[in-house]
């Protein structure tokens, strides 16, 4: 079961998910403690957009953006 299906509609392409910052601390599979649902999804989504897996979808872009960018 996918415990974070109601946040994949809004991912978005390169690991993106905007969350807000309230207090209400969840534990992932790991049990890693995260600070609410939201964030903890959001990086479940960027390790699944950094291997390429689940229903991510990457955008790719040209070689000379690519050296441009910086990653947070």
């Amino acid at each position: 079961q996918d415990d974070c299906s109601e946040f994949r509609s809004q991912f978005e392409a390169g690991g993106r998910l905007s969350c807000t910052r309230e207090n209400a601390p969840v534990r992932d599979a790991s049990g890693k403690q995260h600070t609410n649902k939201c964030l903890m999804c959001a990086e479940k989504f960027k390790k699944e957009a950094q291997r390429g897996g689940g229903t991510v979808q990457r955008n790719k872009l040209p070689a000379s953006e690519r050296t441009n960018q910086v990653r947070c």
